[in-house]
């Protein structure tokens, strides 16, 4: 898969996508980034990239010419036509759900905005979907855009080496994740679990569903509002608030 990044700010992703994971993706050709400077596409020996807005106000706008340009120079070197995504306060916020769905696109191209924000017929001319990763502002879209790279490229085949990894991640099948244990088996008078050292699979998969339910149910109920049980887990959520309420002991 790739990513087309449009940036004022190429540089800031350097590091992020050049450590771990994403630079051992980057090194096995599972995922293309490549960050574009609007900057080289404005059309003034200055590199003017944005303007104070019609009607005043405070801040500056970024230009709706550089960004088109940038934008149709990345379409014409891909073979591939892709989704444009323009991270966004406004936008949609970014959900698990979200990433598995953008996680089959062939390739994303990705604005950043800065400032305050981009001109209007940038979003009308070009941009396919907004997205935001909360309900906060930052100081550009260059952070959100590494968030979404970054939670797209952990769902594609060979990113991770162990393809189960992402589907235990807290929110991939709707839930928070269970808990994890590694050695030693007592640190600071406190054991790891008797049940995972059991060697029995069956039983660690229920405790681990169990514990994913109650972490859910106990941090955030609301995921659980439009969740579809299976017959094991609303016989293990049943358990779960006995044992709340103290009616029954583990």
């Amino acid at each position: 898969m790739f990513f087309d990044i449009l940036t004022l700010f190429p540089k800031m992703f350097a590091g992020p996508f050049s450590e771990s994971i994403l630079k051992r993706a980057r090194e096995k050709d599972l995922i293309d980034i490549k960050t574009v400077n609007i900057r080289d596409f404005a059309e003034d020996k200055h590199h003017t990239t944005d303007e104070p807005p019609y009607g005043g106000g405070a801040g500056m706008v970024m230009k709706a010419e550089p960004i088109f340009k940038a934008w149709q120079d990345t379409q014409n070197k891909r073979e591939h036509k892709s989704k444009t995504i323009l991270m966004s306060p406004q936008g949609k916020e970014l959900s698990q759900d979200l990433v598995k769905d953008l996680s089959k696109e062939k390739g994303l191209t990705i604005i950043c905005g800065r400032y305050e924000g981009v001109d209007e017929r940038v979003r009308e001319t070009i941009v396919d979907q907004e997205i935001s990763i909360g309900d906060y502002v930052l100081t550009g879209g260059e952070l959100p855009a590494m968030v979404l790279v970054d939670s797209i490229s952990r769902l594609l085949t060979g990113v991770l080496g162990d393809e189960d990894s992402s589907k235990n991640d807290s929110f991939y099948n709707g839930l928070l994740e269970h808990p994890h244990y590694t050695r030693p088996r007592e640190f600071n008078g406190l054991k790891v679990p008797d049940v995972l050292l059991s060697g029995n699979h069956q039983l660690i998969e229920r405790w681990r569903k169990k514990e994913s339910l109650k972490r859910t149910f106990l941090r955030r109920k609301d995921l659980l509002e439009d969740k579809k049980f299976s017959d094991q887990e609303i016989e293990l959520l049943k358990e779960i608030k006995l044992e709340l309420k103290g009616e029954v002991n583990e």
